[in-house]
């Protein structure tokens, strides 16, 4: 039996809106997992880190990070930006894709095209 996919992230993001769009026109099944609702796990937080590394991880571009006070913001290493992410799952980048094979962050036509090819 194969793992389901599951894509991870906000319902309101309009990222996500575009990549549960893709999945759905190309007939991928899915579940979603909302992590600002159903919050995230440190374990599989930490998981995604290994995998793709915090830096990728974390969205340095989003509101909710670039209003964090300067002090929070800088000399960031992987134990903080795991503390950030958990405290506030709406800096987590968006959308994470498991495949259950691969972890796909963020949403590419091109990746999302070649991975389900």
């Amino acid at each position: 039996m194969t793992k389901p996919i599951v894509i991870h992230g906000i319902k309101a993001c309009d990222t996500m809106k575009k990549a549960r769009t893709w999945l759905e026109a190309h007939h991928v099944e899915y579940r979603f997992h909302d992590y600002k609702i159903a919050g995230i796990e440190r374990a599989m937080l930490e998981h995604w880190v290994r995998a793709v590394g915090w830096e990728t991880l974390l969205n340095r571009a989003g509101t909710t990070f670039r209003k964090l006070p300067e002090a929070d913001r800088s000399g960031l290493d992987e134990s903080r930006a795991i503390a950030l992410m958990l405290a506030s799952p709406s800096m987590i980048k968006r959308p994470v894709l498991d495949t259950g094979e691969r972890l796909i962050v963020g949403f590419k036509l091109e990746i999302y095209a070649a991975t389900f090819a």
